[in-house]
């Protein structure tokens, strides 16, 4: 993969995890929405991504930040189960104030992405 390849993919998949966030926000805010793919990690666009390119012979299986960002996109799609269920349950001052670790796990996806596709840049030299 060349290095422009590579950072299209990984700005694909940050893009992918902002729309994710957005269409979250979207949901909390009352403008409804799809829920599975808010709701499972697998159904959402990012989750495919993560299965096709960081899980069994994928592009970047072999990385170990690769684990680790697969763990915390299960841990954000967690975070969001619990402030939909809230919202739903009329919570919204609950919903407001549990946004702050989502928002803590979300930062941290982004900067393993970062590091990743600097890595494999790196390698690809």
């Amino acid at each position: 993969m060349t290095t422009e390849e590579l950072k299209r993919d990984f700005e694909s998949a940050h893009i992918k995890h902002v729309h994710f966030k957005s269409k979250l926000r979207s949901f909390l805010f009352g403008n409804g929405g799809a829920e599975g793919p808010l709701r499972d990690p697998e159904q959402c666009s990012l989750g495919q991504w993560i299965a096709s390119r960081m899980r069994g012979a994928g592009a970047y299986a072999h990385l170990p930040e690769a684990r680790q960002f697969d763990r915390q996109h299960v841990l954000i799609h967690r975070e969001a189960n619990r402030l939909m269920d809230l919202h739903l349950l009329g919570q919204s001052s609950e919903v407001s104030a549990g946004y702050v670790p989502l928002q803590v796990i979300a930062d941290e996806m982004a900067t393993l992405l970062q590091t990743m596709e600097a890595r494999l840049r790196t390698q690809a030299h």
